[in-house]
């Protein structure tokens, strides 16, 4: 039987309903607490090791996110790393079951919305949650920039940090994608939260040694031309890119760093004539990270896809 009408009917109440449902519970005021705090102290250090170099660097607002001090070795950018994960894992890992296990999914599907809209509107609702958390994070930094240095951000600054933004929402979207798809899967909200940790775990710690292991096991014994040292590198980035806290590491790395001219490995003769330290214009740091950008955009079109697909097949008669 072909249904009738479009299949978004209905989005625009669930999406206001799932946003007001994140943004007035205590699970959003928690997360948003942790990150807040987790995110204060290398922020609070970076400031007050760049008080010291006012007026000596051209962004130095850019450096309050990248900078590593000596106080916490950790920058702002690796802690979101860690942070954006968990906050978008603890806003979709029972987006779908807790409907299925209250026995109001049914009930809701009989209302004129399709399935199609209620999964979009639950997943648009998330990360409108998560645009706002990390929104207002951004606000706080650089609000804070501008008590303890004294100096407003420049232009060219401002967009850079805005694009950042950007960056760390899709990052956050892969992250919810995923935790709905095991929300979907699995009945459980405490297996379909164990699994969305275990997949981040997975990436984030055993991922990288995995890769390591493989191009090892890929290496000839004795490398005897450049051509070889060359693409034993070149699969090694390629591993690593397949994790989404790698190309959100180097798409940020492009962009709040003006100075950084490659994301991939080059030989030393490749970088002849270029002028050291030289940052480049924001729309060549643009074109720099768009293959990062759009890997992550891809990711969360895909496991939301999947999702999608499993959410299509399921009974959800109670």
């Amino acid at each position: 039987m072909q249904r009738e009408g479009s299949p978004f009917t209905g989005l625009g109440p669930v999406f206001i309903k799932e946003l007001s449902d994140h943004l007035t519970s205590v699970r959003m005021m928690v997360l948003t607490l942790f990150v807040i705090v987790f995110g204060a102290f290398p922020v609070a250090s970076s400031l007050q090791t760049l008080r010291t170099v006012v007026g000596a660097d051209a962004y130095l607002y850019l450096r309050i996110f990248t900078i590593e001090p000596e106080q916490v070795p950790i920058s702002f950018i690796t802690a979101l790393n860690f942070i954006i994960p968990l906050m978008a894992i603890g806003l979709g890992f029972d987006s779908v079951n807790s409907e299925f296990n209250r026995r109001t999914l049914s009930r809701v599907l009989s209302q004129p919305i399709y399935r199609d809209a209620l999964l979009l509107g639950k997943f648009l609702g998330g990360l409108m949650t998560l645009a706002v958390g990390l929104l207002a994070l951004w606000l706080i930094v650089f609000g804070a920039g501008l008590l303890l240095l004294g100096i407003p951000p420049r232009g060219v600054e401002v967009a850079r940090a805005f694009g950042f933004l950007l960056v760390a929402i899709a990052y956050g979207g892969v992250w919810l994608s995923v935790s709905m798809l095991f929300s979907v899967v699995f009945r459980s909200t405490a297996t379909s939260a164990l699994c969305a940790l275990g997949m981040w775990l997975f990436f984030f710690i055993l991922w990288p040694m995995i890769a390591n292991a493989l191009v090892l096991g890929f290496a000839p014994r004795e490398i005897t031309t450049v051509d070889q040292y060359v693409g034993i590198q070149q699969l090694a980035i390629a591993l690593q890119r397949l994790s989404p806290g790698t190309l959100f590491s180097e798409a940020l790395l492009g962009l709040l760093n003006p100075e950084t001219r490659t994301l991939g490995f080059m030989l030393p003769q490749q970088m002849r004539g270029a002028i050291p330290n030289a940052p480049l214009p924001l729309d060549q740091s643009l074109l720099l990270i768009w293959p990062q950008v759009t890997g992550l955009i891809a990711g969360m079109i895909v496991v939301f896809a999947a999702a999608y697909v499993v959410f299509q097949r399921e009974e959800v008669r109670a």
